[in-house]
């Protein structure tokens, strides 16, 4: 190991950061001033150490002013820093003290991880005897949390226990402590628990066929709404005025009224569509989607649209618009998260498809298909749940601009060089590929390079 040479600053006994170089014949610089001098190899060639930058700790200690020393542009991810000027490095950034091209050693800057005070590495020690659904008496699945008393369940023993108490009950009661539940949601907290303690002790793993079946019975995939009906205090029953029925006080169009079939009891469970805020009876026995398989966000515009229902001022209600699958959707403009919102690859994206001849959603349509087909790499596609996902599924408008985007993607990948404008063909590949920041701030850059393609630098993904 080497140090830096400090220029003032009082060295302290522990290393803060480390320049590692790319070639491992080369040592790495340790760097345990608040200011230093670095003076190192820069040449794969050569062993011959000169000062070519100056390196100054930022107060929140993650990140360092470099500043260029030597006579030659250094590259810092991508950026040029010509003599004399500044730029802000962190963690895992590149730097080079010269061209590639003319055989420039490549150093990656690290922070070291801090010693930290001894109440934040203190592990807590949790008993699983609290990690256990007191329905089936087993560590939580796919745990949910029930309120207001907040105690936890396996999502399909509760699923199960909310789909007896809704035929049997007036109310939905939870299982530990008898008070009515009002609303249940999914808790990722208390999963990622869950996975750990699993971890550490295998013995307290269900097997593969219980958990499927357990699976089977899961209901919440969004948080659910409880509506518990109340027995009236009068001996006789009586009927509401006309004025009091108008489903303004009401969750949904069915709690007052039969569509389709199917009117709400006083114990229907409701979702709440994320997009307009509206509510709608969850229900797991009908083939219409009431979820986003992309994002597993509730979404009320293929429900009602199944119902027959119409849009009216008294509930909130989607558009079948804003919820329909893949293959009954039109586009005509590329995404915004298209390419990283690059605007260049955007741009250049759509000229090929003009000079082809062709329209966007013929270029969509046709790789749809191979999506379908199973023709695509699905590693990078930016949803949830990504081998389930057909040309028939139902997602939100938010998830089919993501889809879009992957699809654009794998089109410009596959495309060949001829089919690319003059400009752009000519242009050379980012290291970084899609993975480049630069790209989002620095527009000279986004436009002189192309990000369309894979990375041959930093973090390497599919």
């Amino acid at each position: 190991m080497e140090q830096g040479e400090g220029s003032g600053s009082k060295p302290y006994d522990e290393i803060w950061s480390k320049l590692v170089p790319s070639n491992s014949k080369y040592s790495d610089v340790e760097l345990r001033s608040d200011e230093v001098e670095i003076h190192s190899e820069v040449k794969v060639s050569s062993s011959e150490k000169q000062g070519w930058c100056k390196i100054t700790r930022n107060s929140d200690l993650c990140s360092a002013i470099l500043q260029n020393k030597s006579l030659n542009v250094i590259f810092v991810d991508e950026t040029d820093v010509p003599t004399e000027d500044t730029i802000m490095i962190r963690c895992g950034s590149e730097i080079i003290p010269g061209p590639v091209s003319d055989g420039y050693l490549s150093y990656r800057f690290k922070v070291m991880p801090m010693n930290e005070p001894p109440k934040k590495v203190l592990k807590i020690s949790l008993d699983s005897e609290h990690a256990k659904c007191s329905i089936c008496l087993n560590i939580w699945h796919d745990v949910v949390t029930v309120a207001p008393c907040l105690h936890n369940f396996c999502n399909g023993c509760f699923s199960e226990w909310l789909r007896r108490s809704q035929k049997k009950h007036a109310s939905v009661l939870c299982p530990h402590c008898r008070s009515a539940v009002q609303f249940v949601g999914r808790n990722h907290f208390l999963h990622n628990i869950e996975e750990e303690i699993l971890q550490s002790d295998a013995s307290l793993r269900r097997i593969d066929e219980e958990l499927a079946v357990l699976n089977s019975y899961a209901l919440i995939k969004s948080p659910l709404v409880i509506n518990n009906g109340k027995k009236t205090r009068n001996k006789r029953a009586r009927s509401m005025p006309e004025e009091d029925n108008n489903g303004t006080n009401l969750a949904c169009a069915q709690c007052g009224t039969e569509y389709g079939g199917f009117q709400c009891n006083p114990n229907t469970v409701h979702l709440q569509c994320h997009a307009c805020g509206g509510m709608m009876p969850s229900r797991t026995n009908i083939r219409v989607a009431q979820h986003c398989i992309g994002c597993d966000r509730a979404f009320c515009g293929a429900y009602w649209h199944s119902q027959q229902v119409t849009r009216s001022d008294s509930y909130h209600m989607c558009a079948p618009e804003t919820f329909k699958p893949i293959n009954e959707r039109t586009i005509t403009r590329i995404p915004f998260l298209a390419h990283e919102k690059n605007r260049h690859e955007q741009d250049i994206t759509e000229r090929c498809i003009q000079q082809m001849g062709r329209t966007l959603q013929d270029v969509v349509s046709e790789w749809v298909t191979k999506l379908n087909n199973r023709e695509i790499d699905r590693t990078r596609m930016p949803l949830n749940h990504t081998d389930m996902i057909t040309s028939g599924t139902h997602i939100c408008n938010e998830c089919y601009d993501k889809l879009v985007s992957f699809l654009l993607y794998w089109f410009r990948i596959c495309l060949p060089k001829y089919h690319l404008p003059g400009d752009a063909a000519q242009r050379e590949d980012c290291w970084y590929g899609y993975t480049c920041r630069t790209q989002n701030h620095n527009d000279d850059h986004a436009r002189k390079r192309n990000h369309v393609c894979r990375p041959t630098r930093g973090s390497i993904r599919n």
